[in-house]
């Protein structure tokens, strides 16, 4: 009889599942569930067995698995710091071209939907409408932005999420960069119904306009959700920097 094959030397790898196991079982009791992912814990060493005085058995996480949630953790800021940092971008570049932006907003959209429309809840990174008085001429704008090629990816197979942005008026992509500074897509990923806008070396270029949408108004509740939100804060206009958007500023003229 042969001798049984040697058990492979290198450690599981790892990923974001493993580290959503390790926070969920240091917020908890730590009752074991038996599966592949709590097996590949305790072969690299992140998890522990603990076994009670009644019998019962429990898991701890070990020093090296609170070292791979906080790394976790890190990462998962440092994307939304990101994020952030561009959505600012964007809101500054809308009041830029003469527009009034709003972030973080929750807008009731319409969709389309088996024998009609039904609402939904859009909520766009970036919201803004021309600085007018005349109702018909806001020309609304929304804005997705992307910093991750995950979170691009995941997103453009939404889509309704995609459907209920244009109810609300055109729709940009605004795409961030990787660590080597390459655009984490590019336009023809992007549906065409969509513009596209590249941040790149500290500047927004617009890739790919948006089709202009015709619309008489804003429905009456999104006004009334702009009502009760805060814009974004005006810009000193002695300080501002030159137009990042190399071409002419979308809905903004």
């Amino acid at each position: 009889m042969s001798p049984p094959a040697p058990l492979p030397s290198s450690e599981p790898p790892l990923g974001k599942a493993h580290a959503r196991r390790l926070r969920q079982i240091y917020g908890s009791a730590g009752w074991p569930c038996h599966d592949a992912i709590e097996i590949d814990l305790l072969a690299a060493g992140m998890l522990q067995r603990v076994l009670a005085a009644s019998g019962h058995e429990s898991l701890r996480v070990t020093d090296d698995g609170m070292r791979l949630v906080a790394a976790m953790l890190q990462g998962n800021r440092a994307s939304r710091s990101q994020h952030e940092a561009l959505v600012e971008e964007v809101a500054l570049e809308m009041q830029r071209c003469g527009r009034i932006a709003w972030r973080g907003l929750g807008l009731r959209a319409q969709v389309p939907a088996e024998g009609g429309t039904r609402w939904c809840m859009a909520r766009p990174d970036v919201f803004s409408i021309r600085n007018t008085s005349v109702a018909e001429y806001v020309e609304p704008v929304v804005h997705e932005i992307k910093v991750r090629r995950s979170d691009l990816l995941a997103d453009l197979g939404r889509i309704d999420k995609r459907r209920a942005y244009l109810d609300l008026g055109q729709c940009w992509y605004v795409l961030g960069h990787d660590a080597r500074g390459r655009p984490i897509g590019d336009a023809g990923e992007v549906p065409p119904e969509c513009g596209v806008m590249l941040w790149e070396q500290g500047r927004l270029r617009v890739v790919r306009l948006a089709p202009r949408r015709e619309r008489a108004a804003l429905p009456f509740g999104v006004w009334m959700a702009l009502a009760k939100a805060t814009p974004v804060a005006g810009l000193d206009e002695e300080t501002q920097p030159l137009l990042a958007i190399t071409q002419e500023c979308q809905g903004g003229h």
